[in-house]
Formats: C-alpha cells, sequence, structure tokens
C-alpha cells in the first residue's frame, strides 16, 4: 500500500510502499500498538507510517548513527 506523508524535518512529501493491509491500518487506528499490528514492518517503516521521519530526517536531526 502506497503511503504518502510530510516530513515534519524537511517539508517534503514522500511516498513508501508498505506491505500492510486496510486491515492492519484499522487494527492500528483501533488503538492496537503498531508493533502488534504490523510485525512485518521494520522499525524504520513504522516510525514513518507513525510519524512522517524517514531514516534521511533522522541522519539530518542526530547525524549518521
Amino acid at each position: 500500500m502506497k503511503i504518502t506523508k510530510i516530513s515534519p524535518v524537511t517539508g517534503k512529501d514522500t511516498t513508501m510502499d508498505l506491505p500492510i493491509t486496510q486491515d492492519q491500518l484499522t487494527s492500528w487506528a483501533a488503538g492496537v500498538l503498531i508493533q502488534d499490528a504490523m510485525p512485518n514492518l521494520t522499525p524504520d517503516q513504522r516510525e514513518f507510517l507513525m510519524t512522517g521521519c524517514t531514516p534521511g530526517d533522522w541522519n539530518v536531526l542526530f547525524g549518521p548513527g
């Protein structure tokens, strides 16, 4: 599913094609923890879905890890 978010760091639109279903999104929206609703996503993918931040945004904020 293609998800587009606006980065709170850069203000740019970013689209990711995430391997999630509408049922997973609905579960998360209903209050299931994102890591439980979407265990197949990486932490970076979950962060993007929750906040719009990409790994590149984290590098801008905190430097390369």
